[in-house]
């Protein structure tokens, strides 16, 4: 009881956000999925330009239109080089942008595109894979790193232990495992899965060092008891990249 008192708001939240990506992958509805995504996404490329340092309120309008083209072109991923393409062009045609004010459309950029592109590809099922693994790997470190973590992972996160990533992985593979049986046959599964949970552990750091130099705890308090929604997806915005790119070189 105790335990709920004290991570009660964490744990109202988090039951919550389950609800509604439960209800979202129950209707599985491509429009509202690309809303859903959409939001998240807007959300946390407003975090990302703060965490970034990029104060430059047009650069939201960009993103919005990003997506908007997401939505009716087939191939998301495409989007972000071809978005890399533009700004490099806009920047040698006028000296005075900041190379800065595309870091927002790197991350989370890309790892969103890729997110709705595996969605379009390979449907619900492929992020409910996505969901097993980096949840397994968040709740697998967090016990293991809890209950037998001694030894530092990184002065980038303080609070990780060697152990916990360890044990994070190890649970996250066997269990993305089963899940990924809907697509492939089971080493493939366990080879896609171990190297997502691998990435989602540096999604996470990677999100740690910008928090680190931005001098702040969270990436925003828009999810009481977790956070900000970068906080959330960390992890998803590597494993995302990671899992669309093996899905389409190894099956």
């Amino acid at each position: 009881m105790s335990m709920f008192a004290d991570h009660k708001e964490r744990i109202v939240t988090g039951v919550m956000l389950v609800g509604a990506v439960f209800a979202i992958g129950l209707i599985d509805n491509f429009y509202l999925t690309w809303f859903a995504m959409g939001a998240i996404y807007i959300l946390a490329f407003k975090e990302a330009c703060k965490l970034f340092g990029v104060e430059n309120h047009s650069l939201l309008t960009f993103a919005v239109g990003i997506w908007l083209l997401a939505g009716i072109y087939p191939y998301g991923d495409d989007l972000f080089v071809l978005a890399g393409v533009a700004y490099a062009s806009a920047v040698a045609y006028k000296k005075e942008l900041e190379w800065s004010y595309f870091f927002p459309f790197i991350y989370p950029t890309a790892g969103m595109l890729f997110t709705f592109t595996m969605y379009q590809e390979y449907g619900m099922l492929s992020l409910l894979w996505l969901l097993v693994v980096i949840a397994m790997t968040d709740v697998g470190a967090y016990v293991v790193g809890k209950n037998m973590g001694k030894t530092p992972f990184s002065p980038t996160s303080p609070n990780k232990t060697l152990e916990g990533v360890i044990g994070g992985v190890f649970i996250a593979t066997f269990s993305g495992m089963f899940a990924g049986l809907a697509f492939v046959d089971l080493t493939l599964s366990f080879i896609i899965s171990f190297m997502v949970a691998l990435s989602s552990i540096f999604g996470d750091l990677f999100e740690s060092s910008l928090k680190r130099k931005a001098d702040v705890k969270d990436s925003g308090n828009l999810l009481p008891g977790h956070g900000g929604v970068l906080d959330r997806i960390d992890g998803y915005l590597f494993g995302a990249i990671v899992m669309l790119v093996l899905l389409r070189g190894l099956v």
